[in-house]
């Protein structure tokens, strides 16, 4: 992912039973429950729809990047390139969503892997699947627990840590583990600012005493 390209399809070789197998894994924004990002953001530049995707202010975005911090898959993206920088993620299609419209990337799924419906109702299906299915699926749905929950949620038939998923992602939600070390930077940073500050005045205090003898 960068700040041009919101998802991408991540092709993967694995062995399976002494045979290669193509993986092909769709990579975006997993649009958290409870997002960290969300909750370090200290000006409100991104914000948690009822719909479920997490969406992005760029108005009121001051390029802190503490959502870049926070974000336990490291989603959001800057651009580094730019002389006006934003962040950048994907969207989730919010603007069709609201309109009762599918995602542009399931829409145009042919083979059907991109599924969309009511939550609990993709969370159901997917069980079902593994249920029905336990020598096709691992069992575990990716994105069900992991950061407290996801709204883009993920089956397999190989282990994730082999697709390349992080798969030490805390199960609680984030924001009461990340915000309190996150708070603590701009304290810390006006710390260094004084302590510098102090440093060049008592530097120059010393010159100019020697420049006056």
């Amino acid at each position: 992912l960068s700040s041009e390209c919101y998802t991408n399809i991540r092709f993967v070789e694995t062995i399976k039973q002494t045979r290669p197998v193509w993986n092909f894994v769709k990579n975006q924004c997993l649009h958290c429950k409870i997002p960290a990002c969300v909750s370090a953001c200290p000006v409100g530049a991104l914000t948690k729809s009822d719909l479920g995707p997490v969406l992005y202010s760029f108005d009121k975005c001051i390029g802190c990047r503490y959502c870049m911090l926070a974000c336990p898959f490291d989603i959001p993206k800057y651009e580094w390139e730019s002389t006006q920088p934003w962040m950048q993620k994907c969207s989730f299609c919010s603007e069709l969503i609201k309109e009762d419209m599918l995602p542009v990337c399931i829409k145009t799924c042919p083979t059907g892997t991109l599924y969309f419906d009511d939550y609990d109702k993709i969370v159901a299906k997917a069980k079902k699947r593994i249920k029905d299915n336990p020598q096709k699926y691992v069992n575990h749905i990716y994105g069900l627990t992991e950061a407290g929950g996801t709204n883009w949620i993920y089956l397999s038939d190989v282990s994730f840590k082999q697709l390349g998923f992080k798969e030490n992602i805390p199960t609680i939600p984030l924001p009461d583990v990340t915000w309190p070390f996150l708070s603590a930077i701009p304290g810390k940073i006006t710390g260094l600012a004084v302590l510098l500050s102090a440093i060049a005045y008592f530097r120059t205090r010393g010159i100019r005493e020697e420049d006056s003898q």
